[in-house]
């Protein structure tokens, strides 16, 4: 059975992102579906102390992804510290490894925090580490994929870099047939909506994400889509898998 795997910094992360993409390959093409955080969201809260808000958030993900019959992961690093470096690599590898997945999604190379910066590039080298046989031999990593998996990067929050510049997409998803079970998912985040609200200015957080997902359906002559750019460097696939399965609006 073919699987993606979603590797994002925080648990919400995919559901404002990629949720929509990952319902349609799961209901429609029977992809197993794999959501990853790479923290459980510890800071994110101003009422709750980190282990408390952590447990919460990390039972929201999986309340979410069990929506759509996924699995939520937790990699246990800490918001504001995720560093590119051996133990995030290592981490990231052996879920690659674990779940086996043909499609990889990630957060843009460039966004508004860092966190989301740093686990596009651990996410990105994950993939490319996970079919070598010799990266760190001898720690038990789980068996090595046959090739990189296909790599792709959402759309970084309000589709704009750390300047302010438009990142326009390479492709976008229609996901106008699972708005509302992406809002379902989102929902399921109900301790962020507070905390969005004090510190992002961000209130009805499901609303937000409809209306960016509007705004990229509007230039694909959809009610809603979601935004992707694929990697593309030497030895990762150069074919478009997503557009192929899903179909999409291509620039």
């Amino acid at each position: 059975m073919p699987s993606i795997l979603s590797l994002l910094a925080h648990p919400d992360d995919a559901e404002f992102l990629c949720a929509g993409t990952l319902i349609r390959l799961g209901r429609e093409l029977g992809y197993e579906v794999h959501i990853a955080s790479m923290t459980p969201g510890d800071c994110g809260s101003t009422e709750h102390a980190p282990l408390e808000i952590s447990q919460i958030r990390r039972a929201e993900g999986a309340k979410a992804a069990a929506l759509i019959g996924g699995q939520f992961y937790c990699m246990e690093e800490r918001d504001l510290l995720i560093v590119y470096g051996e133990a995030t690599i290592e981490k990231a590898t052996r879920l690659v490894r674990r779940v086996q997945p043909d499609i990889v999604l990630t957060h843009s190379p460039t966004d508004y925090m860092l966190d989301h910066e740093v686990t596009s590039a651990v996410t990105r080298a994950a993939a490319f580490a996970a079919p070598i046989p010799n990266f760190l031999a001898g720690r038990d990593l789980g068996p090595p994929l046959g090739r990189i998996p296909h790599l792709y990067y959402c759309d970084p929050i309000e589709g704009k870099d750390p300047l302010g510049r438009e990142v326009a997409p390479g492709l976008r998803i229609d996901i106008s047939g699972v708005i509302d079970e992406k809002t379902k998912m989102l929902a399921c985040h109900a301790s962020q909506r507070d905390w969005l609200l004090k510190h992002h200015g961000l209130d009805e957080y499901t609303r937000a994400m409809r209306d960016w997902c509007a705004h990229r359906g509007q230039e694909m002559g959809v009610p809603f889509a979601e935004g992707f750019r694929q990697h593309l460097g030497h030895s990762y696939p150069q074919d478009d898998v997503l557009c192929r399965l899903l179909g999409t609006g291509k620039t």
